[in-house]
């Protein structure tokens, strides 16, 4: 493959030109949501002065069988311009994602930052046989998502150099970790820190139909888990049969050379100690868990509640629990391996993680007040409602419904790189307008991070396109952004057809999406 310049990148025509320039006129995130906010607030009074409305679809004018009738607010309102002022510190910190996210990430940024993350990738892909050096950089890179950005900094240059160790072209390498990590940001074997952002966005979104709903982190459980399984063979035929084929052979050279010397090292004595005690400190955590929720008193499990409400308190307990499985795991990692030396050691790197969010923590401050001020004025559910009656008079089948929603998203993650930025401008409307028509929010969820995955890696607006474009370089000084971007194309093209099939499929077999979490939903009468 002839890289391109990245000067002739930046002149590109055609539609992934007309993509890149109209992406990079786009404001910061944080600020979009503050625009939206403008904009819903003249939307809003525009709606009042209107008089818009619609029948609540649960709810009963009392004592009577007539619906409660939804009208649209005003957000400059005398009761909302006072909600807005009085209960900003309570519209932030009640933003569900933002607990979920930062007790998860309190771990999880332990387990990063004493190297477990990093050498148990490295541990997992460096001894695999040539033939199955594609399908283990892919499968651990999807695995990797747990790790966050330890995934992109540490396994997409390192599958480079395994890939150039094997005699292979170091840029297939990195092409099939970045599809992996990034086309398959939402495939995995365990629900994890994406989890737990979106199903806190996917809780407030529901809550505005059904104040009682309540987030189950493991809700796309079994789905990520079939969908790792769906990409893996995708990312390994692409690599193999359409993206290496047309690179040709590679020889490393002088300072490429020493890379894959450098990057081939085999593990040292006390980081497969680490690994080994994680591992153990693993089952004990899981076993602590599977102690807490069938042994004495059974404190994770509601023996009061109906049969399927049962194990609520287990699916909640998730989001801690993946809090003590990284922070044991990684600590255990790091006594053995010596990157942890007390306790100290521990609470600088959790503080260290805290740190790591602070531009989240600002894009949330946004998020939270945009998705607030949606439910206020009643236009989100005004929307669902008579969106939802909409799609039911047009006689659409269900999967096509979700097909165009994975559709949406794929297009607007061109220009909007954040998960939880996009989730928090879809999900007040099609959660709501989806559970109407039948069909669960996890299911609903799930069809979203579709969408989301697979035109992560075709948009260098995604943050770390210009860093997977640095590591190509280091391998081949002509390759441009013109070239990484043709080269993921054919990934984001067959990931996205996958995904529909698994889409459509899912929803054609009725399959549960998650423990505790089916496809239809039945909306409770009040």
């Amino acid at each position: 493959m002839t890289g391109a310049s990245s000067g002739a990148a930046m002149q590109q025509k055609g539609f992934l030109g007309w993509v890149e320039r109209t992406g990079n006129r786009l404001p910061d995130p944080v600020f979009i949501f503050f625009y939206l906010i403008i904009v819903l607030v003249a939307i809003s009074i525009v709606a009042a002065l209107a008089g818009l409305s619609a029948p609540h679809p649960t709810q009963t004018v009392a004592g009577t069988d007539d619906p409660y009738i939804i009208e649209a607010v005003s957000l400059l309102s005398a009761e909302n311009i006072q909600r807005l002022w009085v209960d900003m510190p309570k519209t932030f910190t009640h933003f569900h994602p933002l607990g979920y996210v930062l007790v998860v990430m309190l771990g999880a940024g332990v387990a990063e930052r004493t190297g477990l993350f990093g050498t148990a990738m490295r541990a997992a892909v460096r001894n695999a046989p040539k033939f199955l050096l594609t399908p283990m950089v892919a499968l651990v890179a999807m695995v990797g998502n747990l790790a966050a950005d330890a995934a992109y900094v540490v396994l997409i240059p390192l599958a480079g150099v395994l890939f150039a160790a094997a005699g292979r072209h170091p840029i297939a390498g990195i092409a099939a970790a970045f599809a992996g990590v990034s086309g398959g940001f939402s495939a995995n074997l365990l629900p994890g820190q994406l989890d737990a952002l979106l199903f806190g966005i996917t809780e407030s979104a529901a809550e505005s139909i059904v104040p009682a709903w309540d987030a189950n982190i493991a809700g796309n459980w079994y789905f990520i888990f079939v969908m790792t399984f769906i990409f893996l063979p995708i990312i390994w035929f692409v690599t193999d049969k359409i993206i290496e084929p047309r690179m040709g052979g590679y020889e490393p050279q002088g300072p490429a050379g020493e890379m894959v010397k450098d990057g081939d090292k085999p593990l040292t004595q006390e980081q497969k100690s680490g690994l080994a005690r994680a591992g153990i400190a693993a089952l004990l955590v899981c076993a602590l868990w599977l102690f807490f929720t069938i042994g004495p008193g059974t404190p994770l499990i509601d023996e009061t509640a109906r049969p399927e409400a049962r194990l609520s308190p287990f699916y909640k307990s998730l989001v801690a629990g993946f809090l003590v499985l990284f922070l044991v795991t990684g600590w255990a990692y790091g006594a053995a391996a010596g990157t942890v030396k007390g306790h100290r050691d521990i609470v600088r790197m959790m503080s260290e993680a805290m740190a790591d969010l602070a531009y989240y923590l600002v894009l949330a401050f946004a998020a939270a007040h945009f998705v607030a001020m949606f439910a206020w004025s009643n236009l989100g559910l005004i929307f669902a409602v008579q969106g939802a009656d909409v799609i039911e008079s047009s006689g659409m089948p269900m999967p096509i419904t979700l097909a165009l929603l994975v559709l949406l998203t794929g297009v607007v993650n061109l220009f909007v790189g954040s998960a939880s930025a996009k989730w928090a401008l879809l999900a007040p409307v099609m959660i709501p307008m989806l559970m109407l028509l039948g069909i669960s929010p996890e299911m609903t969820t799930a069809t979203y991070r579709v969408g989301d995955s697979a035109t992560n890696i075709i948009t260098p607006l995604m943050v770390y396109f210009p860093l997977i474009l640095t590591f190509c370089q280091r391998w081949q000084k002509g390759f441009g952004l013109g070239s990484l971007t043709a080269t993921m194309l054919p990934y984001s093209a067959f990931l996205m057809v996958g995904g529909l099939i698994l889409v459509m499929a899912w929803v054609a077999l009725g399959l549960p999406l998650g423990p505790g979490a089916p496809l239809e939903y039945t909306l409770p009468q009040q």
